[in-house]
């Protein structure tokens, strides 16, 4: 599916992503320390077991970057022109440490671009689950997608 043009896609449009990703302590405490995320529950063994997650808590924007990166290949991968934005981001349950994550991507919303005729939008509910199908993180992701070709009438 990667690649696919706006043309391609429908409303109510839904994949279940094939590649799946089990959380590291690595990949926590690397995230947090490049985007200069000092928080404690993220990176301080002793201060996450004394908070009421009694444990490393993964960094909230690990979680969301992850999810996103896991739709790009079946969703955006060489179609894309760019990402407008991102809205009504949720994170209904923690991530932990070796937990394991999948996500799922819906078309909520197609549009043509009123300013760029090879282009459409396309809205993305994109939803991230851990290994015991509890919804850990969601978002509705906008992106400007390639057309195929110009509209005949533009």
């Amino acid at each position: 599916m990667a690649g696919r043009y706006f043309e391609d896609w429908q409303v109510g449009d839904r994949l279940s992503h094939d590649i799946g990703r089990t959380v590291t302590e690595t990949d926590n405490l690397l995230f947090s320390v490049m985007t200069h995320n000092p928080q404690p529950l993220h990176i301080d063994v002793e201060a996450a077991k004394a908070s009421e997650f009694g444990q490393i808590l993964v960094n909230g924007t690990f979680t969301f970057a992850l999810m996103v990166g896991l739709s790009v290949g079946d969703t955006t991968l060489g179609s894309l022109v760019a990402n407008l934005g991102y809205d009504k981001l949720v994170m209904p349950k923690p991530v932990f440490i070796g937990d394991t994550l999948r996500a799922t991507s819906e078309v909520t919303e197609l549009k043509p671009s009123g300013s760029r005729p090879n282009a459409g939008i396309i809205t993305f509910r994109h939803e991230l689950t851990n290994q015991r199908g509890e919804v850990v993180c969601s978002c509705l992701r906008t992106a400007l997608i390639k057309r195929r070709s110009a509209p005949e009438n533009s």
